[in-house]
């Protein structure tokens, strides 16, 4: 009988029909009970047991879940073979494996196959399963286990591995995506450890004549950097911000220190710049980093500048704009990039050592420059970053500090050493983080982080997470002062961008 034949295979409907009834009936049924596909090979074994009169064993059916719209056995001529039997109706039961491994013997070394009354599907076989290569290794213990599943005899393939209802875990992604850069590598964790504590230096002091000249970038290897590390200019400069560090140990925000005139106005001249950004609201753009409003701001910023030094300068120290200038407009972030990040502040701590240099600046004052100057800093960047959007600069991503800043955990971590009964571990307290964020850099420092990162502390900043492990504030902050040399201070990167005059050489 030919395959279009209109006499029925199993219910008189016509092969076709049939084959189409039962794939839909497969389809409707698999889906409400369990998963059908096998996620490493996607491949099914559908048996269906079909009764004749001549023999009540089930023949075994086989489809690929793709194959189900277009019929469901492979092999036709074996409902040929059965037009003249009777069938009963077919009960349908579904067992999921994936397809059989290549086969552990040759073509030309099959172990012979017993013959047994029922029928088994090679079809599917060479369909689905190509050989081994001759060359290939025969496993004893897999030929031993591969034996026929209805029977017992032996086959030419080896069992299907072993099936696993549980996935792999997911690769770890940190919350805070795409991280920029990868964990600190050995050898800067390493460089790190090795690195000498860096101490306090006495900044030299300047007398006339003076020889001032507009700074620029000198930076370019690190054998420049090298040369500055190890110059009196570079050692005279990290030892100027340990002395800041040093002048707040052990002190709150609020307490009284010395307040020069300069001070207040340095002070003074911050709280105009924030106002600025009241006064230039920020662009409706729908970008997510870099509000072009802050370039009116920057604008505005570098145009005002030398009459902003003017307030607080000496007569015979006014010829210095010219060199402190350009560190105090590089202090506040990039107006083409519209970006900030350590660099901008470094430049900020060199326009204070320039000050410093010049006398106008005096170590009596170290103390309110930390807690008044740098903390009114702070608030101006804060508030810059929030409403312009700065894009962090150099951001080493969830492995940072902070996105944009490293000297307020510096001076922060200084202020607790030797305090009562706040340790590192303390910042994971939610009610310390609240209390006294007005008093500690630090407190102030972890309190913002976690208000504009979501997610877990660990996943966004394992960083500080580490951090809080570390016994003592003496040790955080020693270990910070060293980080900030060799992450800061000693990449090309970063530094690349310093000036250099004759107030820093």
């Amino acid at each position: 009988m030919g395959e279009d034949s209109d006499e029925g295979l199993i219910f008189g409907l016509g092969p076709k029909l049939e084959k189409y009834l039962i794939a839909q009936a497969v389809w409707a049924f698999v889906p409400s009970s369990f998963s059908l596909l096998n996620p490493v090979d996607s491949s099914v074994i559908i048996s269906v047991p079909i009764f004749t009169k001549s023999q009540a064993q089930p023949n075994i059916v086989t489809a690929h879940p793709h194959s189900f719209k277009n019929h469901v056995p492979h092999s036709p001529q074996r409902y040929r073979d059965h037009k003249s039997a009777t069938f009963k109706p077919v009960v349908i039961s579904l067992r999921r494996v994936p397809l059989p491994p290549t086969p552990t013997k040759t073509m030309e070394e099959k172990p012979p196959h017993h013959h047994h009354h029922h029928h088994h599907d090679h079809d599917y076989d060479h369909q689905h399963s190509p050989l081994k290569s001759p060359s290939s290794p025969t496993s004893t213990t897999t030929a031993a286990a591969a034996t026929c599943c209805n029977c017992g005899a032996p086959t030419s393939y080896a069992p299907p591995p072993a099936w696993s209802d549980t996935s792999p875990p997911p690769n770890y992604r940190p919350i805070r995506a795409p991280a920029i850069n990868l964990p600190p590598s050995s050898h800067t964790q390493q460089a790190i450890i090795l690195a000498p504590v860096p101490h306090s230096q006495k900044v030299p002091l300047v007398s006339p004549p003076y020889h001032f000249q507009t700074p620029a970038k000198r930076i370019q290897s690190p054998e420049d950097i090298n040369h500055f590390q190890n110059s009196d200019s570079g050692k005279n400069f990290l030892g100027f911000v340990v002395a800041l560090s040093e002048s707040i140990r052990s002190h709150k925000l609020s307490d009284p220190c010395h307040q020069s005139e300069t001070i207040n106005s340095i002070v003074s001249i911050l709280e105009t710049l924030i106002q600025w950004i009241d006064e230039i609201p920020p662009a409706q753009q729908t970008a997510r980093y870099g509000n072009l409003s802050y370039r009116t701001w920057h604008s505005r910023l570098t145009e005002t500048s030398d009459s902003l030094m003017l307030q607080f300068l000496p007569a015979d120290l006014q010829s210095a704009t010219i060199e402190i200038v350009p560190y105090f407009t590089d202090s506040f972030g990039n107006a083409s990039r519209i970006d900030y990040g350590t660099g901008h502040e470094t430049n900020f701590a060199a326009w204070l050592y320039c000050l410093a240099r010049l006398g106008v600046i005096k170590e009596e004052d170290y103390q309110a420059v930390v807690a008044r100057v740098f903390m009114k800093y702070l608030e101006l960047m804060r508030k810059l970053q929030l409403v312009y959007c700065l894009e962090p600069a150099g951001s080493h991503g969830v492995w940072g500090l902070d996105d944009y800043h490293f000297l307020p955990f510096i001076f922060g971590s200084s202020q607790l050493i030797d305090h009562r009964y706040m340790k590192p571990k303390s910042i994971h307290n939610d009610d310390i983080l609240e209390n006294f964020n007005k008093e500690y850099l630090y407190i102030a420092c972890i309190a913002f982080v976690k208000k504009v990162k979501k997610g877990l502390f660990a996943e966004h900043s394992p960083l500080l997470d580490d951090i809080s492990g570390v016994p003592t504030w003496n040790k955080v902050n020693s270990g910070l002062l060293k980080m900030y040399k060799v992450e800061v201070l000693e990449k090309v990167p970063i530094m690349q961008h310093f000036l250099f005059g004759w107030l820093i050489k």
